[in-house]
């Protein structure tokens, strides 16, 4: 298997100004495979309550991810509510309940030990660092945080950084695992504290890259409208990640394109609620897009150097 990512499955309830849903699958890990499958296998770690229904379960099958490292335990899936304001950039969390997550230890099935290329979404640092105890000699590993593990396991996170080969977070946890308000300053901070590449995710400012090569901005895709961007990270990393392991490279010119292809993925789950919008895409809808963004990205664009 080229991917194994292990996190968080979830059945989220969704307020926006367009509407919402209640208790639609979610969660990082669910969002980051269904993403990364678009471009090379996938191999979910997660835990589920006994009330995971046998649809939510079909529907990652029938995408051909493998579900083995699902768990299954008695009591209930995670739960996540929230709210978006009318600025979508900022939200509230209204309710979390871990359940069956609270207690999560992943353990990997063997072959997974064996696997290529790892995402370790945004569990625990200690968690993190248990399953990377168990991978025997990856290629590329990825991860992510958040903001109560940046305040309240900072040491285990930063000691983390160094076995890491991508870092992606969001402008927000940037300013406070760096102390820099400026994002330029906060990633070129965060690359010395041992990550390989740093990805700040800025909602619809885009993408910003650093690494030892230098600095890359990614705008994001332009939309009319954005109806729900709860999982949009969680994909734009499946989509770096999915494209570095089809590919099977982590050059600079790999990884920019890479950061293309994820935000990509990234655009197309706000347009509908959860995971609405991922389930039902095609790759020639990905590629599509792709070649529209590089079209609007690009001022050396063929059909103008023709005029």
């Amino acid at each position: 298997m080229s991917i194994v990512v292990v996190g968080s499955v979830a059945y989220d309830t969704i307020e926006t100004a367009h509407g919402g849903v209640t208790e639609a699958l979610g969660g990082s890990a669910a969002y980051f495979a269904i993403a990364a499958r678009f471009f090379t296998p996938v191999s979910i770690v997660a835990v589920v309550g006994a009330d995971f229904r046998p649809e939510d379960l079909q529907l990652l099958a029938e995408r051909g991810i493998d579900v083995r490292g699902l768990e299954l335990q008695e009591g209930k899936t995670m739960r996540w509510h929230g709210r978006y304001h009318e600025d979508m950039n900022r939200r509230d969390t209204i309710s979390v309940e871990l359940n069956v997550f609270e207690n999560f230890a992943p353990t990997l099935l063997p072959d997974q030990c064996r696997c290529d290329y790892l995402f370790l979404g945004n569990i625990k640092p200690g968690l993190q660092a248990r399953v990377l105890e168990q991978v025997t000699s990856p290629k590329v590993v990825g991860g992510d945080t958040m903001n109560i593990w940046i305040e309240n396991a900072r040491e285990e996170l930063i000691k983390l950084f160094s076995r890491l080969d991508l870092l992606t977070l969001n402008d927000e946890e940037a300013r406070q695992l760096s102390g820099e308000h400026n994002l330029v300053k906060a990633g070129r901070a965060i690359l010395k504290m041992g990550p390989r590449t740093v990805l700040v995710k800025r909602g619809e400012y885009g993408v910003l890259q650093f690494s030892k090569e230098g600095m890359f901005a990614v705008p994001a895709y332009p939309l009319e409208d954005v109806v729900d961007p709860t999982g949009a990270g969680d994909a734009f990393a499946g989509g770096v990640m999915g494209f570095l392991a089809r590919h099977s490279r982590l050059t600079e010119s790999a990884l920019r394109t890479a950061v293309v292809y994820g935000t990509v993925l990234g655009s197309f789950v706000v347009e509908k609620f959860g995971l609405q919008r991922l389930a039902d895409l095609s790759f020639e809808e990905v590629d599509q897009r792709y070649r529209a963004f590089i079209e609007l990205t690009d001022s050396h664009y063929s059909r103008w150097i023709s005029q």
